[in-house]
């Protein structure tokens, strides 16, 4: 379905099941060069089983139109858009990688209207290298191809998620095409990566959130390595939220390499008050 935000046209998968802002509501939030799709077992399934699901397009990416958002704290405010548009008072908030962060500086920004906030494959900082950088702004199919070598753990998916027979790498690399080729004015990858590498508001934002936190982590992730993830575990420790972790034996894409432990992470997270 399509939402208007910031006065620009916003695409939001509903898992197959119609809209009802009077169910309790989850956000799914896509990382650098991804989309909605990359939510699609989690997001059904949810949808199925009582919630109200968003999984957006970001701005500036594949159907959704408006500006592609420069910082995590921009697209946060994207996010905090997006749930005034669809009547939300509250939800909660899933995201991976890059969406990881924006979940977390929404979560920050909103506070209590944040009931739940599940971070998938994140870090912090989320220090990009200058060698990714400087090719997925000069070469980006060198670096859609160093991304997909360096996330992936197998190549192709569980039964449950994508489909038997499914090549993950090369589904991979199409879905990073397609979401490149979707905006011409802007290089959404190398905005992407730097929105990630420019964030420094994360301790601070952990500290202020009210909502419980699930770390979902792959223990063969090489983008975004668990034991990165540490410096917000500890924090959000330390100022007394509730703070669950789960590690999955894969690499950066949780969501399609272990979809059912993935799912069950969050499905049962969701439940606790």
């Amino acid at each position: 379905m399509y939402l208007t935000v910031n006065g620009h046209n916003t695409y939001c998968y509903t898992g197959g099941k119609p809209f009802d802002a009077a169910k309790p509501s989850v956000v799914f939030i896509h990382g650098v060069l991804n989309d909605h799709s990359v939510w699609i077992l989690q997001s059904r399934y949810l949808a199925h089983h009582g919630w109200n699901v968003l999984a957006v397009d970001l701005p500036g990416h594949c159907r959704s139109a408006g500006e592609a958002p420069s910082s995590v704290e921009e697209a946060a405010g994207f996010v905090a858009g997006l749930l005034d548009a669809a009547g939300l008072k509250r939800a909660a908030l899933i995201g991976h990688s890059w969406g990881a962060l924006i979940a977390l500086e929404t979560a920050a920004q909103l506070k209590d209207r944040i009931s739940h906030l599940v971070l998938v494959g994140t870090a912090y900082p989320m220090k990009v290298s200058q060698a990714l950088l400087d090719a997925s702004l000069n070469e980006p199919m060198k670096a859609l191809k160093m991304i997909n070598v360096f996330s992936r753990s197998t190549l192709a998916p569980p039964p449950s998620v994508l489909g038997p027979g499914t090549w993950v790498y090369g589904a991979s690399m199409a879905l990073g095409r397609r979401v490149l080729a979707s905006n011409t004015r802007v290089n959404v990858f190398h905005r992407g990566f730097m929105a990630c590498d420019s964030y420094a508001n994360g301790e601070a934002a952990i500290a202020q959130i009210t909502a419980p936190v699930l770390f979902v982590l792959g223990t063969q992730d090489q983008m975004t390595q668990a034991r990165a993830a540490q410096p917000l575990i500890d924090k959000a420790k330390a100022s007394g939220k509730t703070v669950l972790l789960v590690k999955v034996p894969v690499g950066h894409h949780q969501m399609t390499e272990a979809p059912e432990e993935t799912l069950v992470a969050m499905r049962d997270f969701l439940k606790t008050r």
